[in-house]
This record gives structure tokens, C-alpha cells and sequence, in this order.
């Protein structure tokens, strides 16, 4: 179900994208409404599921993550128990931060962080290949990250 959203409330949301952190006081001083006004938008926007959390963001580099490496996973098998079974496994390891389930060459895309390459590839051998029914699988190393965040709105 799509939302309809007024103007206030997209200037709500695209305030909470450049800082989840702002209260209700601060989100109605930046657009422009009573702190009352806006905590009831923000309470809104989030009961119909248009807000789904807030979250905040690590510098993975300074955790000591400085290797990204997004996998295409092609899958042996295609049963809904070789899908479930991938899935259950594949969201018990902590490195592998995004697991996509896609339509194209590959059956899944995952974003795996590790400390350097000799971690990647202990990640790769002993946790990735190990996976259920995982058969091919195909490594894209991150050179450079220029986004500049997921702004929606």
C-alpha cells in the first residue's frame, strides 16, 4: 500500500535521513511545526510503517573492516528447502552484512566485510563455499564507495 505524503511530511522524512537522532523539538524547528505537531507526524509516519526504525551508521575502516566484497552466489539447488536452508546459515554469519535474494545470473548478491584480504579469503573458505547447496560463486572486491547516503525522498 503506497502512502500519500504532503509536503510536511516529506520534509519530516528527508530531515530524519540526514539525522535519525533528532527528536521531535528538532525535527518541527527544521520544518517549520510546534514540537507537538511533529511528534505526531513522526508518530505517524512510523504506525504506518513508512518509518521503519532508526539506525546509525559505523565507520566500518575504523572498526578495522577495510575490505568490502560483494558475492554472487549461484545456488545447486532451487528447492524452497535449499532456499530456506542457504538463508538460515547465510544470516548466521556476522561479515556477511547485506544477503539479497536476485533474479538474473546469480541467485543471491551478499556484502561481506573483512579485515584484509587474508580474512576475506578465511571467510570465503571456510564459511562461505561451506554454506548448503552454495555452487558457484563469483567475488567483486569494493575499490571505492561514493555514495553519499539512501535518501528516498
Amino acid at each position: 500500500m503506497i502512502v500519500d505524503l504532503d509536503d510536511i511530511d516529506r520534509k519530516i522524512l528527508r530531515a530524519l535521513q540526514n539525522d535519525g537522532g533528532l527528536n521531535a523539538k528538532e525535527v518541527g524547528e527544521v520544518v517549520g511545526l510546534s514540537q507537538p505537531s511533529a511528534w505526531r507526524r513522526i508518530k505517524k509516519l512510523e504506525e504506518v510503517g513508512v518509518i521503519r526504525g532508526r539506525s546509525i551508521i559505523l565507520d566500518r575502516e575504523k572498526l578495522g573492516f577495510d575490505v568490502v566484497v560483494y558475492l554472487g552466489i549461484k545456488l545447486l539447488a532451487k528447492g524452497r528447502g535449499s532456499i530456506d536452508d542457504f538463508e538460515r546459515a547465510v544470516s548466521a554469519i556476522p561479515e556477511v552484512q547485506l544477503a539479497q535474494y536476485v533474479l538474473g545470473v546469480y541467485d543471491y548478491r551478499l556484502k561481506v566485510v573483512a579485515r584484509d584480504l587474508s580474512d576475506f579469503e578465511r571467510i570465503l573458505r571456510r564459511r562461505i563455499m561451506t554454506l548448503p547447496s552454495v555452487g558457484n560463486v563469483e567475488s567483486n572486491i569494493l575499490l571505492s564507495d561514493d555514495t553519499s547516503g539512501e535518501a528516498l525522498i
